[in-house]
């Protein structure tokens, strides 16, 4: 049996995989058919490069994808292809309908990545900047302190001045 699955690399706490075709019977980073792409789980969104033509052909050939990996070919729309695929050899529909299905699909999806892409990106700015202005707000708080503090202290000085004076007159 053969089975599309995730093998590990990389370091400790800083995993990479490589998206790997290969007989269930072999261990998970042993030996492989063929490499069709890798997956980092550490970034966000997570990035998956993948060929996808490589990874329809195993899946219609028969190859059964581990359960991280059907979630992966799911949000890249491979299963969904798959689907579509079997719909034609069928007679179900045509291959141009399945295309236009599947186009309709991808744009769809690309829109919902850019659109979680913007929605990190906007967040990272906004907290950033909402730092900056809790550190603003925090050194000018700083700075009146300083400054209330230099007034007090010129307004002791001359009072202590003005009082050796008076002593010295009154002995």
């Amino acid at each position: 049996m053969v089975k599309i699955r995730l093998a590990r690399r990389g370091r400790k706490k800083l995993a990479l995989y490589d998206v790997v075709v290969a007989d269930a019977r072999a261990p998970r980073d042993g030996k492989f058919i063929e490499k069709i792409g890798t997956y980092n789980p550490l970034t966000v969104p997570a990035s998956i490069v993948l060929q996808d033509d490589r990874a329809f052909h195993w899946l219609m050939n028969g190859a059964q994808p581990s359960d991280t990996i059907r979630a992966v070919l799911s949000y890249r729309g491979i299963l969904y292809k798959r689907h579509l695929q079997i719909g034609v050899n069928k007679g179900a529909i045509t291959q141009e309908q399945a295309d236009t299905k599947l186009a309709d699909w991808v744009k769809a999806k690309e829109a919902k990545i850019q659109s979680k892409i913007d929605n990190v990106t906007k967040s990272k700015a906004d907290k950033a900047k909402a730092r900056k202005e809790a550190e603003t707000k925090v050194k000018e708080a700083r700075a009146e302190a300083i400054r209330k503090k230099a007034i007090v202290a010129e307004t002791v000085a001359p009072a202590e001045e003005a009082a050796p004076a008076a002593t010295e007159t009154q002995a």
